[in-house]
């Protein structure tokens, strides 16, 4: 829900849930002690600005790298992060963070991509063939990209990263769909106090 449906329905602020639902996000932030050991797919994309406008200009378009997990008969996890630009450098934390360097990486032929093999010794890079190559994660981006056009419509830059935290809490969990709730609640206790606002 929107925080806007969220404030109708109970009454409340619209600017109170936002915020609210911002903690909510810095809580679910992944623990980041856990990164994909297996294949893994990696694509950048955008967000906002001009839909449809193809290249890697980013304009006022918000840039993000997305990694999912392929496993045997499907996809395994995926984590995304905001980045600068499409360059190593700004690749470069996104896959220290989430993908291990035993992994298998696979990527298009991006020549940004191309110094991280120093790093990533399995790195691969292979013709994109319009997205056939890459249909896993390209369905993952579309259905990334619904959520938040559908649901949320617009989200700052500097508010991006939470959602997309948001949305990959929720996935990384959709075969824990009992315990997904109690998880998010451990988290929301465990984590350091936000606070939005100054006392002076």
């Amino acid at each position: 829900m929107s925080s806007l449906e969220l404030s109708q329905e109970f009454e409340l602020r619209q600017m109170t849930c936002w915020e609210f639902r911002w903690k909510i996000q810095q809580a679910i932030q992944s623990s980041k002690q856990h990164p994909i050991n297996r294949t893994v797919h990696v694509d950048e994309f955008f967000i906002g600005g001009e839909e449809g406008k193809r290249g890697r200009s980013k304009g006022d378009k918000k840039l993000v790298v997305v990694a999912l997990e392929i496993v045997e008969g499907g996809v395994g996890r995926a984590y995304a992060q905001c980045i600068d630009n499409a360059s190593a450098v700004s690749f470069r934390p996104s896959f220290e963070t989430y993908i291990s360097k035993d992994s298998k990486v696979i990527t298009d032929e991006w020549k940004r991509y191309i110094p991280l093999k120093k790093i990533y010794p399995n790195l691969e890079q292979i013709k994109s063939k319009n997205g056939k190559s890459f249909q896993d994660i390209h369905i993952h981006i579309m259905n990334l990209k619904g959520w938040l056009r559908g649901i949320h419509h617009h989200c700052s830059k500097e508010r991006l990263q939470g959602y997309l935290d948001e949305y990959h809490f929720r996935y990384n969990r959709r075969s824990n769909m009992d315990t997904i709730f109690d998880s998010l609640i451990k988290k929301m206790v465990l984590n350091n106090p936000i606070r939005l606002y100054s006392n002076n």
